[in-house]
């Protein structure tokens, strides 16, 4: 059951939007979602956050400066999704940019796991580094930082997960959720932790007199990667993020950007002209995670590395070859997890859990996605890890903290969680293959402890009803061009409209006409995934967007959801 939830108008801060030359509409959806002035829509680079308000980002770049001047090998320990490769990219264009000699690493996630190990440690130490960072990592990585340190390896991390109780001894960490950071926006991802550094080391050498006699480095150049890995990493597009990824889109849709992200739009069938925040997240992302979820995110990382366009196409081909074997492989695991569900009185439970011997370790995280989608639980996957063990990836909804139950579980039971980590929608566990069902009974208790019935129902927020005279090509031009993503959503309206006609298309999508109630306007419509005909007048969520086909572009309404 979905409940249809309008935002609430924000009439004052509307009326603001509109004295400084927002149009109504735009007003009306920006204010619904916290903006009440025309400066927090600006995508300037002025307006971003001082890199000096992240804290000890400025003792970060000293350390960093005194090693590229003493000429030490550095080494970049990434992660294995879209945000840990962008993340490494930049750290290594960047450093790169100032003279480092700097090297990656990043785990290949089914021999090592996530972040910095003592077994990476050991691995990174035959490539003798004299300095090791750590992107998008390394915040929970005690053992490992214990193991760099006894072998003479300092070790700066830079990080933007929630910290457990006890801290790394790292020379230096930078994360916007440590203890004590004041930096006002939590919601950095870690390619953006990683770009915060390179601004303030830029300072650090102005500071030295570096650039009084030579160009420094244009660090606006990296804002691509820094766009993709903040819309993949799925973190809130707050006022900060939303000009980093703003900016980051205007360098794409001038071409002037990474081959390897043209590379990727390309084999997704995406023009980099008109490439918006949604292609990032719904087409490159997929196609960049896919390495790490596969195979070894070093493949994603050279693609976004490459200098050239021949050798990009060529990786991006790789990786598109990847991610269509992806699909496949979870088009099994969907049909598996199916016929489990059948056994499962879903309805009368708070959680999922699940498991099959033979389901991938890479693909489990977007098999809890799609199960937590279809029946509105937090849900929690787990493959086989080898050696007794079990490695589980999980998702969460809006009422529930996953790392927060996961840590309560924990404290319940202690041996029954080998390791845990993760944020407030999404985390990854491992447990003994033997204890599956002893973590599914207490995982449910501790669900039914922290939420109510209530919070299991799927709650879908609209924006109310879009006149007909806003439903035109170029309203709907104005609304792709602005950057939506996590928790800034994407306008969503809500009407009723008469079926003037409809039919199947690929037997899998519905290709409809309708006409509006009031003022009657006849306008297409596509439902994706849905077969079946509807009825002869409905009510629908939709969003307005652009429509290219055969080189003619219109306007059409892209249902969402159908109210039965």
């Amino acid at each position: 059951m979905t409940k249809i939830v309008q935002r609430q108008t924000q009439p004052k801060a509307a009326k603001q939007l509109e004295a400084s030359g927002v149009s109504a509409l735009m007003a009306r959806l920006l204010s619904v979602r916290g903006v009440t002035e025309a400066r927090q829509i600006s995508a300037n680079l002025s307006h971003l956050l001082p890199p000096d308000t992240l804290t000890h980002n400025a003792t970060m770049a000293k350390l960093l400066a005194d090693a590229i001047q003493a000429n030490k090998q550095l080494l970049v320990i990434g992660d294995y999704d879209a945000d840990g490769a962008t993340a490494t990219a930049v750290a290594i264009k960047g450093l790169r940019a100032f003279g480092a000699k700097v090297q990656f690493l990043v785990p290949n996630r089914f021999e090592y796991g996530y972040g910095l190990t003592p077994e990476i440690v050991a691995l990174a130490a035959t490539q003798k580094p004299d300095v090791i960072i750590t992107v998008d990592n390394g915040i929970a990585s005690v053992d490992g930082v214990v193991a760099a340190n006894a072998l003479g390896i300092q070790v700066l991390i830079t990080d933007h997960h929630l910290p457990g109780q006890e801290l790394p001894q790292a020379a230096c960490i930078i994360n916007p959720n440590q203890h004590g950071c004041m930096f006002a926006s939590k919601n950095l991802a870690g390619v953006g932790v990683m770009f915060y550094a390179l601004l303030a080391l830029r300072a650090e050498f102005r500071a030295r007199g570096t650039y009084a006699l030579t160009a420094e480095p244009n660090l606006t150049e990296l804002l691509d990667l820094v766009a993709l890995g903040t819309v993949a990493d799925l973190v809130k597009l707050d006022d900060n993020n939303r000009i980093l990824v703003e900016q980051g889109l205007r360098r794409i849709r001038a071409g002037a950007c990474s081959p390897g992200i043209l590379a990727l739009l390309r084999v997704s069938g995406r023009q980099s002209q008109t490439t918006h925040a949604q292609d990032l997240g719904f087409s490159v992302g997929p196609r960049l995670n896919a390495a790490g979820r596969l195979d070894d995110m070093t493949l994603g990382i050279q693609c976004l590395l490459a200098e050239t366009d021949i050798e990009a196409t060529k990786i991006a081909q790789q990786l598109q070859d990847l991610n269509l074997q992806r699909r496949s492989i979870e088009a099994d695991m969907q049909e598996g997890a199916s016929l489990s569900l059948d056994d499962i009185d879903v309805a009368n439970q708070f959680s999922i859990s699940m498991y099959q011997a033979d389901w991938h370790q890479g693909v489990i995280g977007i098999l809890a996605s799609r199960i937590k989608e279809r029946y509105h639980r937090p849900v929690i996957v787990f493959a086989d890890a080898g050696e007794g063990l079990l490695k589980g990836s999980g998702r969460s909804i809006a009422g529930l903290h996953l790392r927060d139950a996961l840590d309560l579980l924990s404290k319940h039971q202690p041996d029954l969680i080998l390791k845990f980590g993760g944020h407030a929608m999404a985390a990854g566990l491992t447990i003994k293959q033997l204890d599956f069902e002893l973590f599914n009974q207490g995982f449910e208790a501790v669900v039914r402890s922290l939420i109510t019935e209530t919070d299991l129902e799927s709650v879908l927020e609209v924006d109310g009803g879009l006149n007909p005279t806003d439903m035109t090509f170029s309203t709907a031009q104005l609304l792709e061009n602005q950057v939506w993503g996590q928790g800034f959503a994407p306008p969503l309206f809500y009407d009723e409209f008469e079926v003037i006609n409809q039919r199947i298309l690929a037997d899998k999508h519905l290709k409809l006409t309708l006409k509006t109630i009031d003022k009657p306007l006849v306008i297409d419509a596509i439902y994706f995934n849905h077969s079946t005909l509807l009825a002869g007048t409905i009510q629908a969520a939709y969003q307005l967007q652009t429509n290219s086909y055969n080189g003619v572009q219109k306007v059409q309404l892209n249902l969402q959801y159908i109210k039965s």
